[in-house]
């Protein structure tokens, strides 16, 4: 499986069983955490314009995500 987060956003991370399903699981998950942020505390943040990177981490299935970044 393979292990995505968002330096950006503290906390907001996903994982799946595929490089292609953690991609579509981390860009639900930033969307989903900027939803739960008021206006000001997105000015606040000065978030760096949207890119995408794939240096997404291999993880072994019997590993959890949770404390791993």
């Amino acid at each position: 499986g393979y292990f995505a987060y968002c330096p950006q956003l503290k906390g907001c991370h996903s994982q799946g069983e595929t490089f292609e399903e953690a991609s579509e699981n981390i860009r639900e998950a930033v969307e989903l955490y900027l939803e739960t942020m008021t206006v000001e505390e997105i000015r606040k943040a000065k978030l760096p314009k949207p890119q995408v990177r794939t240096d997404l981490q291999s993880m072994r299935k019997s590993e959890s995500c949770l404390g791993r970044k």
